[in-house]
């Protein structure tokens, strides 16, 4: 009997800790306009009352055919950094691999992402003017320069942000056509080891799920008629074989595309069965202004829930 007691005790302490269910909040792909931007403290504020343990945009705080100046990017990050509430953002294509056009001032793309890292993670905290302590991919030597990959855990989940945008990843950097541009393979190689660790920590953890958040729409329907995107054909691999290996369960947010979903689009390339334990999450952006309430309960078999909350809808101008 003691023997028996001794193997239920030391089997229920190596059950992780009962985490407190808790709410957050999920908004990307804007501001586009000035009425967007006029009107996001607003949006914030809002997120403010609602008491979430923290916020994270998932990219695009300016449009594609906008000048990409010093400005622009430091007036959004001047509003983030009022957020009463943690906010965590991941970069965008609007705002780096996108500039060098000529609406967009014809910047260098590598010379803004520099300066997205340097002013939008200076440090190994949110944004907002409550602290919130992030694990930054840049503690690790190898991977020094990806400030923006981050991860921290709230509610018996892990959540993680990674660089992963839209205009097919970067692929191509700033050619037509052609191979991979070197900033695309090593920052693959960036994203990889990141996304593998997470898995791994939540395993070695026993949490009951994962969110990621990213800001491109990796194209989960061509990829399952067999044509996914050059630029997302291994982040998507990797995620659905790391997803069919994790017990529980995974949410992949962002934004991009502008339509709102929540779904299951994910599927075995060879059973062409949906993976059950996979949720997209696609947030609201403009011409649309609102924000996605999340919610992460360890308890919850879903573990996740989300609820969008459509602030104004309006029609879409400059």
């Amino acid at each position: 009997m003691r023997r028996l007691l001794a193997v239920l005790t030391a089997a229920l302490l190596a059950l992780p800790a009962h985490a407190e269910a808790v709410a957050f909040g999920l908004f990307g792909d804007t501001p586009y306009n000035h009425w967007e931007f006029e009107h996001l403290p607003d949006l914030l504020v809002e997120m403010d009352g609602e008491n979430l343990a923290f916020v994270a945009h998932d990219g695009d705080i300016k449009s594609g055919s906008s000048v990409c100046s010093d400005e622009a990017l430091q007036g959004v990050l001047a509003v983030f950094r009022k957020s009463a509430t943690p906010l965590v953002y991941v970069p965008g294509d609007n705002e780096w691999t996108d500039c060098h056009r000529k609406s967009n001032g014809r910047y260098d793309p590598l010379e803004r992402l520099d300066r997205l890292r340097e002013w939008f993670f200076p440090d190994d905290l949110a944004l907002g003017r409550r602290p919130l302590k992030l694990e930054r991919q840049s503690g690790d030597p190898a991977f020094a320069k990806y400030r923006e990959n981050v991860r921290w855990s709230a509610g018996g989940a892990l959540f993680v942000g990674m660089n992963v945008p839209g205009s097919d990843n970067n692929f191509s950097g700033t050619r037509h056509g052609g191979g991979p541009a070197a900033e695309f393979i090593e920052r693959s190689a960036a994203n990889r080891a990141w996304l593998a660790q997470a898995f791994a920590l939540a395993r070695s953890k026993k949490l009951a799920g994962i969110l990621i958040v990213i800001q491109g729409n990796p194209g989960f329907h061509a990829a399952n008629a067999g044509n996914p995107g050059t630029g997302y054909r291994d982040f998507l691999g990797q995620l659905r074989e790391e997803t069919q290996a994790f017990p529980g369960q995974v949410v992949l947010v962002h934004g991009d595309t502008h339509q709102h979903r929540i779904d299951q689009p994910l599927e075995d390339p060879v059973t062409k069965e949906m993976v059950r334990n996979f949720t997209r999450v696609e947030t609201i952006g403009s011409p649309f202004f609102g924000w996605v309430r999340g919610t992460v309960d360890a308890s919850d078999p879903k573990v996740f829930g989300f609820e969008p909350r459509f602030w104004k809808t309006r029609p879409q101008a400059n």
